[in-house]
């Protein structure tokens, strides 16, 4: 069975020192946990104090983006090996926010993700249709674009080591999130394509994420659908307590 994994994506929030006081409280909740697997995205400035206070606890760090170069004279950027440096072993890449406030393709995705692997860090790679996109019945077209052109060229060994984080855009900080019966669909297609273009041990072994106003009180319903594997949290995770809860109502699966 797959291990649940819940991560929390802060976004622009938290500074060093709040971070530094979040994780530590977060670790001395989590101790000893075990049956899902925790991940905390600070932002960049806090990657390395975040990853110093999770030493010796179930959590694991993630950056929430990074650059697809390797180095060079790209001023403002961050590199894989600049954030594995820092003490992150995950990244998420291709966030709704990124692809629609800073006009990231799938294609730079894709390069993004290859840059990730081959710098030994976890890719959370987060695919999702906008409302617009659900209205008009283009859902799973738009699934299958994203993870074609996101995962191209990888070996089915990779992707069964990645997370692909399912978030309806129009789900993501309104509040609203997709019923059971929607995340269902998505997650159960994304893993049949996965199969088809992978083969069984890549979908089997690829995690799949829910995003998109997840809370304690939903994740009870989204964690028992057999293809969701964890959830990628935003505003809920901003608070200890409530990302705990969250963490908690994962080990239901």
């Amino acid at each position: 069975m797959r291990i649940p994994v819940v991560a929390a994506n802060w976004k622009m929030f938290k500074t060093t020192h709040e971070a530094l006081a979040y994780v530590r409280e977060l670790g001395s909740l989590v101790k000893g946990f075990s049956g899902v697997e925790i991940v905390v995205a600070p932002p960049f400035t806090a990657l390395l104090t975040a990853a110093e206070a999770a030493r010796n606890t179930p959590i694991g760090i993630a950056a929430q983006n990074m650059s697809a170069e390797k180095e060079g004279a790209f001023t403002g950027e961050v590199s894989a090996t600049m954030i594995k440096d820092a003490g992150a072993t995950y990244v998420i890449l291709g966030h709704s926010e990124r692809r629609k406030l800073f006009g990231e393709t799938d294609e730079l995705v894709n390069r993004k993700v290859h840059a990730a692997l081959a710098a030994e860090l976890v890719p959370i790679v987060c695919v999702g249709e906008t409302l617009e996109e659900r209205d008009a019945g283009r859902t799973l077209e738009v699934l299958d674009r994203q993870v074609r052109d996101g995962l191209a060229g990888l070996s089915a060994e990779q992707v069964a080591g990645l997370i692909i984080a399912y978030e309806p855009v129009w789900a993501i900080g309104t509040g609203r999130n997709a019923t059971p019966e929607q995340a269902d669909e998505a997650h159960r297609h994304i893993r049949t394509r996965l199969r088809e273009w992978f083969g069984d041990a890549a979908a089997d072994g690829c995690r799949i994420q829910y995003g998109g106003s997840v809370k304690p009180d939903n994740i009870g319903a989204l964690i028992a659908l057999p293809d969701v594997d964890g959830a990628l949290v935003g505003g809920a995770s901003l608070q200890v307590n409530s990302f705990f809860d969250i963490i908690r109502g994962a080990l239901a699966r």
